[in-house]
């Protein structure tokens, strides 16, 4: 199995969090989708022989651009029939012409950046739809036939209260998603609430509150019938994310556009230069080869599956690294902070530590 992510680095505005690679504006838009055929069609042997089982279009914001360049964009793939299909959008995009154009190219799931069921936290951080306009796009998803539908929350938003926290969580398992990512707000220096926060004028939740969030967020969501299945997402049974699943098990994945990673077939990791301009003029003078060393490539097994349910099978990692692995976790077995799981050759993180999974992930690196 093998995976396509395609990133779509354009926006209507930039969100004051927002750290991820994107532009504002679409004057670049029919070129850029040019740009990603040729870069594809140069790349697509990397996965080797493996199917392509899931498509993905993220952001940026995929759902900024029209029908019609959505179906330039989705033929780049017409070869490719992919079991998920997924594609990235805001509230505001959502429309009948817009669904019909997605669902006529194969989407069938759609991952919404929700944030918040609260208009002022909304307001706080940019977005540009009200939690009304949130729930009536749920809505008219369903109703176009969509109903593998992700939304994504952030805890830790400017005025977040526990009491605005559990409405909004309480909110959205009433409409009861297939899927529920949430994502604890990370302040960049470079952003808008970074520049805020060097001013004086925002102050980060302190790690008590976002505990007190985070218990919430995975207290309710198991009640609603959701498995915690990775760090920031929750699924109906059966209806994970294969393709963010890939990240995380070493499944071969493509990435095309600037920003974007991969992981080929011999376990090459490469990634393409953030810079939209140069990749529009020619898009193989932004790939370049990020070079692990075997250690590298071990602690990158590691850092990937102790962030989900299914932990880090033993086995994965290549013997002569075993032993050192295995005196590095014993300390933190013993203190609960890591537990074995499944067969007896897994060890995983529990629930209750997730929050606190990077420092523990630290203790085991080879």
């Amino acid at each position: 199995m093998a995976g396509i992510y395609v990133h779509i680095p354009f926006c209507h505005s930039k969100c004051a969090y927002c750290d991820f690679y994107s532009k504002v504006g679409v004057n670049q838009l029919d070129a850029y989708i040019d740009a990603v055929a040729k870069e594809y069609a140069s790349r697509y042997f990397e996965l080797g022989l493996h199917p392509i089982t899931t498509l993905y279009f993220g952001g940026g914001t995929p759902s900024i651009l029209s029908p019609e360049q959505f179906h330039r964009l989705a033929g780049i793939f017409k070869e490719i029939s992919p079991d998920e299909f997924t594609i990235e959008v805001n509230p505001e995009d959502v429309d009948a012409e817009r669904l019909a154009a997605w669902t006529g190219c194969g989407v069938n799931r759609i991952s919404m950046g929700v944030q918040s069921l609260v208009d002022a936290e909304l307001r706080a951080v940019g977005r540009r739809h009200s939690a009304e306009k949130a729930i009536e796009a749920i809505a008219t998803m369903r109703q176009a036939g969509i109903n593998n539908i992700s939304c994504d929350l952030i805890y830790g938003l400017p005025g977040q209260t526990v009491d605005s926290w559990t409405y909004s969580i309480e909110k959205m398992l009433d409409i009861h998603p297939s899927h529920l990512s949430a994502y604890c707000l990370t302040v960049e220096p470079h952003t808008v609430l970074g520049v805020k926060m060097r001013k004086g004028e925002f102050v980060e939740t302190d790690d008590d509150t976002i505990a007190r969030f985070y218990e919430i967020l995975c207290k309710k969501a198991r009640a609603s019938g959701y498995r915690h299945y990775e760090i920031s997402n929750f699924a109906i049974p059966g209806m994970h994310s294969r393709h963010n699943r890939a990240y995380w098990d070493g499944t071969p994945y493509l990435g095309l556009g600037p920003g974007a990673h991969s992981l080929d077939a011999d376990g090459l990791r490469r990634y393409v230069a953030s810079d939209t301009k140069r990749y529009v003029a020619n898009p193989a003078q932004c790939l370049h080869a990020d070079s692990e060393t075997e250690t590298e490539k071990v602690n990158d097994i590691i850092f990937t599956a102790l962030r989900t349910s299914d932990g880090l099978q033993l086995s994965r990692i290549p013997e002569k690294y075993r032993r050192a692995l295995r005196a590095n976790a014993l300390p933190l077995l013993r203190n609960g902070q890591l537990i074995e799981c499944h067969d007896g050759n897994t060890i995983c993180i529990p629930e209750k530590s997730w929050l606190t999974s990077d420092a523990i992930i630290r203790e085991l690196l080879i």
